[in-house]
């Protein structure tokens, strides 16, 4: 995982056949120099205390102090992974030291392999000496959380990845190397021959892994937003070379394509346009005034179709509601408006009354738990002659803050559930049953 000399990113090395480099590098970036400067016990140190067992026949094994922070990593990366969308992984890695060869198109496909892979490999990433050695704070946090070593990207990599990365492999650690040599834009590139001749050099096996979602988790010059990942871990390549490697990672992409609904990208489409915002604002709006379904229910199907859309659908709806109730007070006051209000009952209203006549505007803070429409607060409201500015204080802290909270956990959902995608269609009709049933009890219990 080296860095681009562009952008940033972690990347694979040189990999070259003959040793050769592509340029000078800066300072002195020697091996020896780089595996023990100023990390904890050096990258190095790790190898030393590895337990190899060839002699009794087993593959060899890292040793437990380095699974057990290899361990740690994973957890880490599949907590943060599971709150920006999920984590999907099939297939795992040979027993034994290997060479990880896989596509690369984002920031976040270390993090991603340090979660997917497993931790009996105890996997190693190459990284840019550099860039992401060149201090000793971004030594430690590259080393601590990435499990990197470094490598020179100019002028001696490929012999740094036999000098660093061959005991790991014969002490049988998983290294990884993106042969690409860069973070592709939208394609996978060339593979570059370093990450094979590194493996085939030290008798171990290559193992194609695909990486699909990451681009959209963390775009190259963009910013993480939610996304579900999916990670194929092929079989080791029998007579591996470059060509191969690619094509084998090609066709481990092909099968962890993101399966979804037609139903949900179109709704996902309406959520994150204008038609959507203002659907919702308006929805709102007129619930207050007349329009007998509840916002959240608008919110239930858009925010969790397209969750990036979630904060922005939530609060117009909020904002929308409170200034139609707003106006809902303004016509009861002191008018003989009245409005339809479907699905409310006498009862209702007449809670409503008192309640309003003992607190005042306090009195809508037992909406959102009573089951009594905000429509009908507004209305009593208005004929009680609930001053506007401290009614708008009050619906905010109660109504706005519930449709708030009802669409940030709607939000989540969607973050976490786009590994389902595919079933948006039933959770449609879950949503539609739920809603009915709900509301019916609801009315029941107001008669």
């Amino acid at each position: 995982m080296t860095k681009d000399a562009p952008t940033g990113s972690l990347s694979t090395v040189r990999s070259a056949t003959g040793g050769g480099t592509e340029g000078d590098t800066e300072g002195d970036t020697r091996p020896e120099r780089l595996v023990t400067g100023g990390v904890p016990g050096g990258v190095a140190g790790g190898v030393l205390g590895e337990v190899a067992d060839e002699a009794a026949g087993r593959p060899a094994r890292p040793a437990f102090r380095l699974l057990v922070a290899a361990w740690l990593r994973r957890r880490f990366w599949r907590t943060v992974l599971f709150l920006t969308g999920g984590l999907t992984v099939k297939g795992k890695l040979p027993k034994g030291g290997c060479v990880v060869v896989a596509n690369h198109s984002s920031h976040a496909d270390t993090a991603v392999l340090l979660a997917a892979l497993g931790v009996a490999r105890a996997p190693r990433v190459a990284a840019a000496a550099d860039y992401w050695f060149r201090n000793r704070v971004r030594r430690l946090v590259c080393s601590v959380l990435a499990a990197a070593f470094p490598v020179r990207r100019h002028g001696g990599g490929y012999s740094d990845l036999q000098d660093i990365a061959g005991p790991m492999l014969r002490a049988g650690h998983a290294v990884v190397v993106f042969p690409e040599g860069t973070r592709g834009a939208g394609r996978v590139g060339t593979f570059r021959r370093g990450a094979v001749e590194l493996a085939v050099s030290n008798g171990v096996p290559v193992v194609p892994v695909a990486l699909s979602g990451t681009a959209e988790l963390l775009p190259k010059r963009g910013r993480l937003r939610p996304h579900a990942v999916r990670v194929r871990i092929g079989r080791p390549l029998a007579d591996p070379d470059a060509g191969t490697a690619r094509t084998a990672v090609l066709e481990l992409l092909a099968e962890c394509r993101p399966r979804d609904s037609r139903v949900r990208r179109r709704i996902a489409r309406l959520a994150m346009s204008w038609t959507g915002l203002g659907l919702v604002a308006a929805w709102s709006f007129t619930e207050a005034l007349s329009w007998p379904l509840l916002p959240e229910l608008a919110l239930a199907v858009l925010c969790v179709a397209a969750p990036r859309a979630g904060l922005r659908l939530t609060v117009s709806a909020a904002v929308a509601s409170v200034a139609g109730g707003l106006v809902a007070l303004a016509l009861y006051s002191g008018t003989s408006v009245e409005l339809p209000q479907p699905l409310t009952t006498t009862r209702m209203h007449t809670t409503a009354q008192n309640e309003i006549r003992s607190e005042g505007a306090r009195a809508v803070r037992h909406q959102p738990a009573s089951g009594i429409p905000y429509k009908v607060y507004a209305a009593e409201a208005g004929r009680a002659g609930v001053p506007a500015g401290e009614w708008v204080l009050r619906s905010t802290a109660a109504r706005g803050e519930r449709i708030v909270g009802v669409g940030l956990v709607l939000t989540l959902i969607g973050v976490l559930t786009q590994r389902w995608r595919r079933f948006f269609p039933q959770y449609l009709i879950f949503v539609g049953v739920a809603f009915v049933a709900l509301f019916t009890l609801v009315i029941g219990s107001w008669r």
